[in-house]
């Protein structure tokens, strides 16, 4: 699947691409945060020993990071995209439109959430640039 990349995030991408050593996937620009989609296997690197890593490209970006690390199936995207909430299973349904249906412990709804919505909502964007998906919604 194609994504379509501002220069803004394309710059981030090689920003931190120089200073972690780990080529992003995807960013997403929010504001004072940066979410980038890491390939699969490499989100040790990206992290570093005691989060030192990423931490480092904190600073010198002046940006807080989350990192989201890519799958191979889409259910694994979307368990991972919504980390570190615990997912219990992922059901994609293709009936009008592609969703997934997730189901979370109740301890870790709020984690799916996030404050505001903003984690389900950078899932359901990364999702839908990833793997189609339409809509996540928690069970």
């Amino acid at each position: 699947m194609y994504v379509e990349l501002s220069d803004e995030a394309r710059r981030y991408i090689g920003r931190f691409d120089e200073l972690t050593g780990v080529a992003p996937k995807d960013c997403l620009v929010e504001g004072d945060r940066l979410v980038f989609l890491v390939p699969a296997g490499e989100m040790a690197a990206a992290i570093g020993q005691a989060g030192e890593t990423v931490e480092e490209a904190e600073r010198r970006l002046d940006k807080s990071i989350e990192l989201v690390e890519d799958a191979d199936t889409t259910e694994a995207f979307v368990a991972s995209a919504l980390s570190p909430a615990a997912v219990n299973a992922v059901t994609i349904s293709e009936q009008n439109d592609r969703v997934a249906y997730v189901e979370v412990p109740d301890p870790d709804r709020g984690v799916a959430i996030g404050a505001d919505g903003r984690n389900i909502e950078t899932a359901r964007t990364l999702a839908k640039r990833h793997h189609d998906i339409d809509d996540i919604q928690l069970t």
